[in-house]
């Protein structure tokens, strides 16, 4: 099989052909009639390879013909890399000035050695392109006109059909009793429409026939019909096929207009259900075409749609889809039971039940996987047998003509040429791995797979397929926030797919290294052992072309030794062409300076690692865009050229607690990563104060998260602060701003009120946190805040008041720490706030779900000028009838507090409460006795200690 990582490798040497570095310079050597030339070639050769990747599974040939396509091509995207790269370097030593011929390539080299060894390279290249080319005649392979769009695959799929023993199927009752509701619900359109969506032979064609032959159902609908939509949505099809379930005549010869008005009329006013079962199309256009003709049925009427992606069911559902999961493990063992035994047979072997269960582990409960293993099975009788299965034939079994993997690949077959490489790319990844989104995302961009138009657009791209493969069932989410930081996992089938369809070019390595390939390019290592590079360093060292060296293992341990030196040494000089380079963990003291040779590299982590310095030759990675630094503790600085990577876009520093940075730091203005900046000790300006807030001045494409630690050490510095220019950095999400005071005496609160009176950020902001604040009052742009979604502000021991914060809309979660001069939560006027709030309810914290209220000692009450100085005995009951959405409340140490307001009824949200270190408020909720019970004994979680 042709690698499907070749299409991502094709079109990174199309666009670096046409790059504007590239070009010029060609034209200075003499060599830009052969890129020309050479790019003509390429995209002819890309125009073949989606017939050639089909043909090939037949013959042997093709197959041949790829692989020294696949050869050629690779070896012409690292020579172009290798040429580009000299480029880019001398750029950074000219300052990015257009040079004559004799400086353009490495100080001290001989440029006219240099160019000639290049032009005789680029011209040998381009041959040995034209060659292969040439040669594609020879199989008569059909050009595509546009490989990069997903092309129909037409399938050899049998058509579906709505009957269904009901007895053979398991494990889907409480499917199809969901399913039923739906169909019975009351929505304002006469016809809506239910998506059941999943991965392939996960059962939803049986379950939609098991919910269409239902008693209920039958009686429910006066009419029903079931059509197979399949790989092609053709309107004119899909009528015929609508009209002939209704009828049981088939229309022969209409026209379009004559089979609109034939449906039409059939479901005019009758109560219908329709079965459009395996439905791949998604275009929202074709679809609004179908569900016009579709509209004229009777009120609770329903349109099922089967589908393996979410995307088709976003199109076509009215309401969210119903997302089909696996069989449980006892649903899973009577399946197999079901297909494995004679249906004589009352006792099952202990054996082969233990032997059958294991076998399960690797169905995940997909009923297509659980049949195909037991139609095998069921010939096999010994215990003998059943092991020999699932030792030896698992596999094979999976993969046959009728196994599941086939039918999976069906999905794979409809992906675009990008998605396909991006997909395979993840069989790096073990079974069960959880990934890290933009992890993956930036990988990708360093392999070259992101088509993007502008180069500060990749990660926007990136985060597009992502979710393109996210909508078409490829990923699982497991985790998830508003922004990049998502972690997913792969079905363990779809898992088989992605390394059955990359085993040329992808190999997660084995505990011996065996399985590493000679001509592989990506290598990934699922385990967590310090010694293996060393002890299989021989076997590692033959794919000495390898682009991609990542550690994939869930856990780690720094007691697992530290890697040496020298064998970091024999990996940077064995692999040459790294893109990609993972080494985190390792605990490694020190980099080698040999890094600087890796002219190709794009990403690089070292996180958690125990690295002091990094060696000053890294600023030679002038392609670099992502170094991770993450975890590092003991990182002191950064190399001070580091302006020199001029690629770099993310740069990760989280928790490198004593790390400071250097000047020029904000040269590097593609940066779009800088998760941390720590302001060091020392005067604006001075020699020990290096970096400092100014460094952001121009940096703002900066997105995701950005901490500012160590403010406090900033004194009379207001031009620095207002340097920062938070207010024009559109797209940061997350901020935390960090005071960490030495000590609270000595400390001018107004330097602090005017240090974050200028760090203002943009109102896009999601999240904010704020420590160790010494000011009295908290800027008032905090009001302004208006897409703000998490809140915290803790520490801050001198902070009287804050600014109303009620008219947050958008604010989730609430958390307001170690307050110890905390007088008032707001310094607004109580009939003020009230009365606004009257006045629009719905402005009133509508969105609040998490509030967590933490050490008050000295708060007196809710507003500045509210009843007088009286301490604060109750929550007030205006504020708390309003907070509908409230799900989770925390109320610590807060021992003034005596009574809760008899607004706590009207909280039906709240799902939990928590009060500690308020001793009468303790009193009052006691259980059935206290005089508060009846406000909270409605509330599923307490806890009150």
């Amino acid at each position: 099989m042709a690698d499907a990582i070749l299409y991502g490798v094709v079109q990174t040497i199309i666009e670096s052909l046409g790059s504007s570095t590239l070009l010029p310079i060609g034209s200075i050597w003499g060599v830009k009639d052969e890129l020309e030339q050479m790019k003509n070639t390429v995209l002819t050769i890309q125009a073949v390879l989606k017939d050639a990747e089909e043909q090939q599974v037949e013959n042997h040939q093709v197959k041949h013909w790829l692989m020294n396509l696949r050869d050629a091509v690779y070896d012409a995207d690292d020579l172009l890399s290798e040429f580009t790269t000299h480029v880019l370097q001398q750029k950074v030593m000219d300052g990015d000035k257009i040079v004559k011929k004799v400086r353009i390539l490495f100080s001290g080299s001989n440029p006219l050695v240099f160019g000639f060894q290049m032009a005789c390279k680029i011209k040998a290249m381009r041959e040995r392109l034209n060659d292969i080319a040439y040669n594609r005649n020879n199989f008569q392979l059909k050009s595509v006109h546009n490989p990069l769009e997903t092309r129909v695959v037409i399938r050899g799929r049998d058509q579906t059909h709505s009957f269904v023993l009901e007895e053979e199927v398991i494990g889907r009752e409480g499917d199809k009793e969901a399913i039923i509701t739906l169909l019975g619900l009351e929505v304002e359109d006469n016809v809506s429409f239910i998506s059941i969506v999943g991965i392939g032979g996960l059962g939803k064609t049986t379950l939609a026939q098991y919910v269409y032959n239902d008693e209920k159902v039958k009686k429910y609908f006066e009419l029903k019909m079931w059509v197979c939509v399949s790989d092609v949505f053709d309107l004119k099809i899909i009528v015929e096929k609508i009209i002939a379930s209704a009828t049981d005549e088939k229309p022969e010869n209409l026209e379009m207009d004559q089979l609109q008005n034939k449906l039409r009329k059939n479901l005019n006013q009758k109560k219908y259900l329709l079965v459009l079962d395996d439905v791949w199309n998604e275009d929202n256009g074709s679809w609004c075409d179908l569900k016009r003709l579709l509209i004229g049925g009777a009120k609770g009427s329903k349109v099922v749609v089967t589908t393996r992606t979410k995307l088709v069911a976003e199109i076509t559902s009215t309401i969210s889809p119903y997302v089909l999961k696996g069989l449980s493990k006892s649903q899973s063992w009577l399946l197999l039971k079901q297909m494995a035994f004679k249906k004589v047979q009352e006792t099952i072997d202990p054996n082969l039940e233990a032997i059958g269960k294991e076998i399960l582990e690797n169905c995940r409960g997909v009923p297509l996987a659980i049949k195909t293993i037991g139609r095998v099975l069921y010939f096999k009788n010994t215990k003998d047998e059943w092991s020999y299965i699932k030792n030896n034939e698992l596999t094979n079994v999976t993969q046959s003509k009728n196994g599941i993997l086939p039918v999976l690949k069906l999905s794979y077959d409809h992906l675009p040429s990008h998605l396909k490489c991006c997909f395979s790319y993840c069989s790096l990844f073990p079974k069960d791995y959880l990934i890290d989104k933009l992890t993956l995302i930036q990988l990708w961009i360093a392999q070259g797979f992101i088509q993007s138009p502008q180069e500060n657009l990749q990660l926007d791209v990136a985060n597009e397929y992502f979710m393109d493969l996210l909508w078409r069932s490829f990923f699982q989410e497991e985790k998830e926030d508003e922004g990049m930081n998502r972690r997913f996992k792969m079905h363990d089938l779809i898992h088989d797919l992605a390394q059955y369809v990359s085993k040329t070019d992808c190999t997660l390595v084995d505990s011996n290294a065996k399985n590493v390939k000679e001509k592989g390019h990506h290598l990934s290592f699922p385990f967590y052992n310090v010694s293996f590079f060393a002890e299989n360093f021989s076997m590692l060292a033959k794919a000495n072309k390898v682009r991609t060296f990542i550690l994939a293992y869930n856990k780690w341990k720094y007691d697992q030794g530290t890697i040496e030196e020298s064998i970091l040494k024999k990996l940077i000089s064995t692999f040459k062409y790294l893109r990609a380079l993972d080494l985190h963990g390792l605990n490694m003291k020190m980099l080698p300076n040999t890094i600087g040779t890796l002219m190709h590299l794009k990403y690089l982590d070292l996180s958690s690692n125990n690295i002091e310095v990094l060696p000053s030759s890294i600023t030679k990675l002038v392609n670099l865009q992502t170094l991770k630094l993450c975890k590092c503790g003991k990182l002191r600085e950064l190399p001070v050229d580091i302006q020199k990577l001029v690629s770099l876009k993310h740069l990760d520093l989280e928790d490198c607690e004593k790390l400071t940075l250097p000047c020029g730091l904000g040269q590097l203005t593609s940066l779009q990563t800088l998760n941390l900046l720590v302001v060091s000790k020392g005067p604006v300006g001075s020699s020990r104060h290096c970096g400092g807030l100014a460094e952001l001045n121009k940096l703002n494409d900066l997105r995701g998260k950005l901490e500012i630690k160590n403010l406090a050490w900033l004194k009379d510095a207001i031009p620095e602060f207002k340097a920062a220019n938070l207010k024009d950095k559109q797209r940061l999400s997350e901020l935390k701003l960090r005071w960490n005071p030495e000590g609270d005496d000595g400390v001018d609160a107004s330097d602090d009120e005017n240090s974050m009176d200028s760090l203002q950020p943009h109102e896009s902001l999601k999240s904010l946190e704020v420590v160790g604040y010494m000011g009295v009052r908290v800027s008032s742009w905090l009001s302004f805040l208006t897409n703000l979604i998490d809140l915290s502000i803790s520490n801050c021991k001198k902070c009287q008041y804050l600014p109303p914060l009620y008219q947050l809309s958008t604010l989730r979660k609430l958390s307001i720490w170690f307050m110890d001069d905390l007088e008032y939560m707001t310094d607004r006027d109580m009939n003020d706030e009230i009365s606004a709030s009257l006045a629009s309810p719905s402005t009133f914290f509508p969105s609040l779900e998490t509030l967590f209220l933490w050490d008050f000692p000295n708060l007196k009450g809710w507003w500045r000028r509210d009843k007088g100085n009286e301490e604060l005995e109750s929550l007030p009951e205006e504020w708390f009838k309003n907070l509908t959405s409230l799900e989770i409340l925390v109320i610590w140490e807060c021992p003034n507090l005596k009574s809760l307001p008899e607004g706590m009824s009207h909280l039906t949200s709240l799902q939990r409460l928590e009060i500690m270190g308020c001793p009468q408020l303790k009193q009052r909720c006691e259980k059935e006795n206290g005089e508060d019970w009846d406000k909270i004994s409605h509330i599923p979680n307490l806890r009150i200690y």
